[in-house]
């Protein structure tokens, strides 16, 4: 399916009624209340509950009623078509738009490019390739990220202290 959004990644069942624990991949979890279906592997479900534990979303779908079928989806990704996602405020964008940004230093030195996003729970991480040498981790925090250009696709950071080699 194409143009879509990633919105989570189911990491495991939750109880025997075939719930399953979601790490969510948008800043607002409670989005998902505002979804009636989602996308797995191109496969539409209804979802008939959303709930919160700890950082997890808990997310019952139709006809998967037990933890055997809910098994089945471990690792598989939540997404929903582009259409559906809500629009960005000011400073926002989409973690899609990240995906092979450039990134500039404060001196707009090139360090590489955005080539995966790391979802930790506390905060993400950017994992850059340089052009050679090692991958550069940055955390997606406000004492890195200076400037977030999706027009340009361009990320200014500070790069902290024993984050580069």
């Amino acid at each position: 399916m194409e143009n879509t959004f990633l919105i989570g990644k189911i990491v495991n069942t939750q109880g025997v009624h075939g719930e399953m624990r979601v790490i969510p991949t948008t800043d607002d979890i409670t989005r998902f209340e505002l979804l009636s279906s989602v996308f797995i592997d191109d496969k539409e479900y209804e979802i008939e509950r959303v709930r919160y534990h700890k950082q997890f979303v808990l997310l019952k779908l139709k006809g998967i009623d037990d933890m055997t079928a809910a098994e089945r989806y471990k690792t598989k990704e939540v997404r929903i078509p582009e259409d559906w996602a809500l629009p960005c405020g000011e400073d926002e964008y989409y973690i899609k738009d990240l995906y092979g940004m450039k990134v500039v230093d404060e001196e707009n030195n090139e360090l590489g490019v955005i080539k995966d996003i790391m979802f930790t729970g506390a905060n993400d991480v950017y994992i850059v390739k340089p052009k050679t040498g090692k991958e550069i981790l940055i955390p997606a925090i406000k004492e890195c990220i200076l400037d977030v250009d999706t027009q340009n696709k361009t990320m200014r950071i500070h790069l902290m202290e024993g984050l580069a080699q």
